[in-house]
């Protein structure tokens, strides 16, 4: 199945990040709760203020930790957020 966000919404895979400190412990990502987190790019809507963005499926982006609406499809988790909610593109 797959998701087609509408308007200004784009729908994102969030990535799972493990910090490892200098002494080696791994900190699993639920340690800092405000951070903003990770994810993937799956879809982007059509509206004009997600365009102006320029971000396309496959990009990595930094969202809001809070922001969007958690869905699950075919056991895989993803959100839906609004543009507002996507903070900044990253680049290799």
């Amino acid at each position: 199945m797959k998701i087609k966000p509408l308007g200004d919404r784009a729908v994102l895979k969030p990535l799972k990040l493990e910090e490892v400190t200098k002494s080696g412990i791994v900190l699993p990502d639920t340690v800092d709760k405000e951070k903003p987190e990770q994810a993937e790019v799956i879809a982007v809507g059509d509206g004009e203020n997600i365009k102006n963005l320029g971000i396309k499926p496959g990009d990595k982006v930094l969202c809001s930790k809070y922001g969007g609406t958690e869905v699950k499809v075919d056991d895989v988790e993803y959100k839906v957020v609004n543009e507002d909610d996507i903070l900044a593109i990253l680049e290799d």
